[in-house]
């Protein structure tokens, strides 16, 4: 099936401001207020039809046209298949983001048996050195994979926590990619993300219904890789690590309990309030690494909170910080890169709204009405030494759809990659 695109309205028979319409072999696509985002729509009905091979034929396919359709037309059962125009010198860039993107959603959308804490780390290993060989040289990156009991003695005490109670023990991904071969180059930036292969909510428990996505709670690990990936293949040269914090946070008589006290090696005690929340304690352990490089600036990502959800749905990533020009950086990249993201609040007031009677803090919020997303920022807050500034965290509340939409197939969007990686070359 051939589709056009057409700057004119849809002859009445096909009704009343109609994206689509029909002629034997060819449809055509009636752009609409956003011409990107009625591509997308229409992509995502042709698609719903049964229409399964289709060819984007005629004017006006460029590059974030032809991107636009590939976003709507993907989905989990990928069947089907799209020739897409030449796109002469953005076919570098299209195809970038098609390998990245594909490689975001396809581990997100993973069942837990397979991706587990340590297969998570390996494989996003893998694809940064493959990114890198192919675009910087290689010999560019250098990783570690700290595992299983390794977690411990080393000190990583939040992952070892929420992990310890699986038979699937978890692991810690430490990466650098350093185009400049010079070992004492300064950091531009940390990247840290939360890697929870699943999350049963440990003895706070979640109902079932909550629970059957929870494989996709490793969104955070997945979106900061697939960026750094996408960045390498635009031609980054500053040197940027990697930190994935990954667990599974299951049930067992192994696995943490509401009252322990997690000894963190900042010196920071918390009391763990509730097991559900997890992803703070292991993040925490990020943090602390990424801080002690010292690099310009720090961002962390993770499906951290229901809060976030309900406040931006699945549209947005939320965006907590203190530093407004970095907040402002990143805004822009998202405007750039057509990708929404919205700024939640974050103030010191929440750093008091974390309290414990038995620890420095707890990790749920202590007001009887806490800010949700903001408590769990302020949480974390208290592992970056200076967090008023160069350090950016994003609730990626956009990464995974339980239904479909008129934009999107269920499952992983791959929403924000190009985003920072956009941010990181912007620097």
């Amino acid at each position: 099936m051939q589709i056009i695109l057409s700057t004119q309205p849809a002859a009445e028979q096909w009704g009343k401001d109609a994206l689509l319409s029909a002629n034997q072999n060819r449809m055509t696509i009636h752009l609409q207020k956003d011409p990107l985002v009625s591509i997308q729509k229409a992509a995502r009905k042709i698609k719903n039809q049964g229409i399964l091979n289709v060819a984007l034929v005629g004017e006006g396919w460029g590059l974030e046209e032809s991107w636009a359709f590939q976003q709507g037309f993907v989905s989990v059962k990928s069947t089907g298949e799209i020739t897409f125009p030449a796109l002469n010198s953005d076919q570098a860039e299209f195809d970038a983001r098609l390998a990245c993107s594909t490689f975001t959603r396809e581990i997100i959308n993973e069942p837990s048996d397979v991706l587990t804490p340590e297969v998570l780390a390996h494989k996003a290993a893998e694809f940064i050195v493959h990114q890198a060989d192919k675009y910087a040289g290689k010999g560019k990156v250098s990783f570690e994979i700290i595992s299983r009991e390794a977690v411990k003695d080393r000190g990583y005490l939040g992952i070892w926590t929420v992990g310890k109670g699986s038979a699937n023990m978890p692991a810690m991904l430490q990466l650098d990619f350093n185009p400049t071969g010079n070992p004492d180059a300064p950091v531009l930036a940390c990247l840290v993300g939360k890697g929870i292969t699943f999350d049963s909510g440990g003895y706070s428990i979640k109902p079932s219904d909550s629970m059957s996505t929870m494989r996709t709670d490793m969104g955070g690990a997945a979106l900061v890789t697939g960026a750094l990936g996408l960045a390498i293949a635009r031609g980054l040269n500053q040197r940027v690590k990697l930190y994935l914090c990954c667990a599974e946070n299951m049930v067992s008589s192994r696995a943490f309990k509401l009252g322990d006290i997690i000894h963190y090696r900042n010196g920071v005690t918390v009391e763990v309030l509730n097991t559900d929340a997890e992803g703070r304690l292991v993040l925490a352990d990020g943090l602390i690494e990424a801080d002690k490089q010292n690099p310009q600036f720090i961002v962390d990502c993770a499906t951290l909170t229901g809060a976030a959800k309900v406040a931006v749905g699945n549209d947005y990533h939320a965006v907590l910080s203190m530093d407004e020009q970095l907040v402002s950086d990143l805004l822009q990249s998202a405007k750039s890169e057509k990708e929404p993201f919205w700024r939640l609040p974050f103030e010191d007031f929440h750093r008091n709204q974390t309290a414990s009677s038995f620890a420095d803090i707890a990790n749920v919020g202590s007001v009887p009405v806490p800010a949700g997303a903001s408590t769990a920022t302020a949480f974390l807050s208290y592992f970056v030494k200076n967090y008023q500034q160069n350090w950016l965290h994003i609730d990626c509340a956009a990464t995974f759809r339980k239904t479909a939409s008129d934009l999107w197939a269920t499952g992983a969007t791959g929403i924000g990659i190009k985003t920072l990686a956009n941010l990181l070359l912007s620097k």
